[in-house]
């Protein structure tokens, strides 16, 4: 299998290739050049690999949440190359791609899960927490944007082996490592999605037959569907 991945929902923007198991990546932090960056980057990657873009198989892009440039963007992009070469496609949670980049101490528990966040600027965090299962992450509660002072582990309160991974947890000044405390038996709060684990997720699911056509492809961006919601909510007190 041969996938283009993308993912630029952060300040960091990457691509990867996935091919047959091996995965080649380009990654910086680069705000702002994102649309700069991804497609000359992919064809180099093509390139180098000496892969032709009518031999890829598909294409993998981080839907969100996150900078909503950079989340348009990567859909775009995504929906652009897959119709263009007919392509199938897959939209991955930019939280999910977190989780799987995360490094899990040697001594930490074998059943550790994962409590993802990116820094949503604003006061508030983007927020989910993950449990391995074989190839894929399972969503333990429904991603949100909050306040830290609002997330919650998702399960038990009392539950231990949590890892924490991304900039929410450096956001106001920690307040989200704080909050959890002893909890966490590790936090890496400068991580940032990568590609190159978007197409570790992506070959997978594509294996497991979840690609769609790229038209079909949504962005996540959460902090809009809260609008929405509220707007209703408005709407309907007004008739009432």
């Amino acid at each position: 299998m041969r996938l283009l991945a993308i993912e630029t929902s952060t300040e960091a923007c990457s691509v990867a290739l996935w091919l047959d198991g091996e995965v080649r990546e380009r990654f910086e932090v680069a705000p702002r050049r994102h649309a700069e960056l991804a497609l000359p980057w992919a064809d180099a990657l093509l390139a180098e690999s000496g892969i032709a873009r009518a031999s890829l198989d598909g294409i993998a892009v981080s839907r969100g949440p996150g900078a909503f440039t950079g989340v348009r963007l990567g859909i775009s992009l995504a929906q652009g190359i897959a119709l263009a070469l007919d392509l199938p496609a897959l939209a991955v949670s930019t939280l999910a791609v977190l989780a799987q980049g995360a490094r899990i101490p040697e001594a930490g528990p074998a059943d550790a899960r994962v409590l993802a966040a990116i820094d949503a600027r604003m006061g508030e965090v983007y927020f989910g927490g993950f449990a391995r299962e074989h190839d894929a992450w399972r969503l333990l509660a429904p991603e949100a944007v909050m306040a830290p002072d609002a997330a919650a582990l998702p399960g038990e309160a009392g539950e231990g082996g949590w890892i924490g991974v991304g900039t929410g947890f450096a956001a106001l000044d920690g307040a989200l490592r704080t909050r959890f405390g002893a909890r966490l038996v590790a936090v890496d709060d400068a991580a940032l999605p990568r590609a190159g684990d978007l197409a570790r997720l992506a070959a997978a699911a594509f294996a497991r037959g979840e690609a769609v056509a790229p038209e079909l492809l949504e962005p996540a961006y959460l902090r809009n569907n809260v609008a929405l919601t509220l707007a209703e909510q408005a709407a309907s007190r007004q008739r009432g």
